[in-house]
Formats: structure tokens, C-alpha cells, sequence
């Protein structure tokens, strides 16, 4: 059980940076204004529903994807820090919103799906550590084969149910903090993913030359 917890708090520590739910819940209240209460509780379920299936599907479908389209572990690694060096930039350097007309009529749709649980919440970046995750967590010998298999659903479960929470509570959040304090997390987030994208990087990249440092040596390595 203590294998499982350290397992769970492991993800959730990787996750919920990338996943930012002080990021969501901004983006859900300027969506969700003029609705009434009732329908912000459906699309703040729905969107965590979405992003509960998203990740559980990337992560036991995307080692699959990967063989089918050949791509590498440090290729994707390499990608998926690229990727979350420009979100991190761009939560750290926000761009300034276009001014709105103080007559516009606003369309309620359903935003639950996009943008909220992707790509605010499930974005490349979440998809390709998950994917990458997969691929190495499931023949990694530091945990127990059933936690391996365990320990994922109830972190994206988890991730979900914060997200959730986040939302619901997203009126009383921002009374709080208010949008400087909103702000002040998500740009913190941004620099720690910037930081997260050039590890994964760097790991990808190490993984390439060591690579063709064994390939070389083994090519010149007398019989």
C-alpha cells in the first residue's frame, strides 16, 4: 500500500503542473459568464469527465500509437519538451487579450471539451508525458508490477477530481486571490514547466548520443 501512495503522489506531483487548474479555472470563469449555476456544474463535470478519459486513454493506447508510427522514447521526449518550453513561455509572458466590444453577445456553447479539457488542461504537453511515461513506468522494476497497473487510473482520477474541485469552487478562488493572484500561480507554474520541457529534453537528447556512442562502439569494436 505505502508502494501505492508514493506512486500516486509521484504522478500527481508530475501532472498537476502540467495540467495547471489555476489556468482552467480563469479560463472557466470568462467562459462561463451569464450562465447560471446549474449549467456551471455540468460543463465543470464534463470537463473533468474529458480529461479523466483523455489521459487514461492516452497512457494505455499511446505506447501502441508510438509503435505503429515508429517513434522513439528520447524523439518524443525531445518533442514533448519543446512543446512544454512554449507553454511554460507563454504562461510566463502572457499575450495581451484583444479588447471586446461592450455590446457583444456572447454564444453560450459547450466549452467543456474544447477548450478546457484540451488542450487547457490535456494539452501536448500532458499527452506526451503520459505517453512517455507509459512506455518507460510499465517495464520499470522500482514499483510492483500491480501498482504499475493500479497507480495510473487513480491518478488521473485524482488529477480529474482536484480539476473538479477547482472548478466548482472557481467564484470562491478568484474572490480570493483575485486576478493577480491567479495570475501570480499560473506564471509560477509556467516557469516550472519551462524547466520540466528543458529536463525532458536534455534527457532525450543524452539518450540520442548515448545511443550512437554505443552503436559506434560497437561497430568499431574489433571481433
Amino acid at each position: 500500500m505505502t508502494d501505492l501512495l508514493n506512486a500516486v503522489a509521484l504522478g500527481l506531483l508530475a501532472l498537476l503542473p502540467l495540467t495547471n487548474p489555476p489556468t482552467t479555472v480563469a479560463l472557466f470563469i470568462a467562459l462561463s459568464k451569464g450562465l447560471n449555476q446549474q449549467e456551471k456544474n455540468r460543463q465543470a463535470f464534463l470537463t473533468s469527465l474529458y480529461v479523466f478519459l483523455i489521459m487514461t486513454l492516452t497512457y494505455y493506447v499511446g505506447e501502441l500509437v508510438m509503435d505503429v508510427f515508429n517513434i522513439s522514447i528520447p524523439g518524443l521526449r525531445m518533442a514533448g519538451g519543446g512543446i512544454l518550453i512554449i507553454m511554460g513561455l507563454k504562461m510566463l509572458f502572457p499575450p495581451v487579450p484583444a479588447p471586446q466590444p461592450a455590446d457583444a453577445v456572447t454564444e453560450q456553447i459547450d466549452f467543456a471539451f474544447i477548450p478546457l479539457a484540451m488542450p487547457s488542461t490535456a494539452g501536448p504537453g500532458t499527452i506526451a508525458m503520459i505517453i512517455s511515461s507509459s512506455a518507460t513506468i510499465k517495464h520499470s522494476t522500482a514499483f510492483p508490477a500491480w501498482v504499475i497497473w493500479v497507480a495510473p487510473p487513480l491518478i488521473f482520477l485524482l488529477t480529474a477530481l482536484i480539476l473538479w474541485l477547482c472548478l466548482r469552487g472557481s467564484g470562491l478562488i478568484m474572490r480570493l486571490t483575485g486576478k493577480s493572484g491567479i495570475d501570480a500561480i499560473s506564471r509560477l507554474m509556467g516557469f516550472l514547466l519551462v524547466c520540466m520541457g528543458a529536463q525532458f529534453a536534455i534527457n532525450g537528447a543524452v539518450e540520442i548520443v548515448q545511443t550512437l556512442i554505443d552503436s559506434n562502439f560497437h561497430t568499431l569494436r574489433p571481433p
